[in-house]
């Protein structure tokens, strides 16, 4: 099995839905709003995908400056490809896309909390969310 990263594929909402479904991401996506997902592909500005073939197997979805900081919103790799290296080769070509020095930050799934810092990530508790109307 060749997997092949590209910077550049064009995305449907289906075919991005698909691999969500394949991976436990998809339980806190709204994987039944397709209209959703395409506004999330289409205002994302880095997205870097993993290929078996034309076989999606992999995403990493984010927002840049493409200077300080990159915003990981979505790093989904189907269940049956993980422990693979997959997910470390999509931030690897996420890294080639942005100059050195560019920060990743993420707000991991509890089930990733145990991922992050094999990939060389620090825990920061000084997040905050705001997911409601004030």
């Amino acid at each position: 099995m060749t997997i092949s990263y590209k910077n550049d594929a064009l995305l449907t909402p289906e075919i991005v839905i698909a691999l969500y479904r394949k991976c436990s991401l998809g339980e806190r996506r709204p994987v039944d709003k397709p209209e959703v997902f395409k506004k999330m592909i289409d205002n994302s500005n880095l997205i870097i995908t993993a290929w078996d073939g034309s076989k999606l197997v992999g995403i990493a979805r984010s927002l840049s400056d493409f200077s300080y900081v990159t915003y990981l919103a979505d790093l989904a790799v189907d269940e049956s490809y993980q422990k693979q290296g997959i997910g470390k080769q999509l931030m690897r070509e996420m890294q080639k896309c942005t100059p050195a020095g560019c920060k990743i930050v993420l707000l991991a799934a509890p089930t990733a909390n145990d991922y992050y810092p094999a990939l060389g990530f620090e825990h920061n508790p000084r997040a905050w969310i705001l997911d409601k109307p004030l």
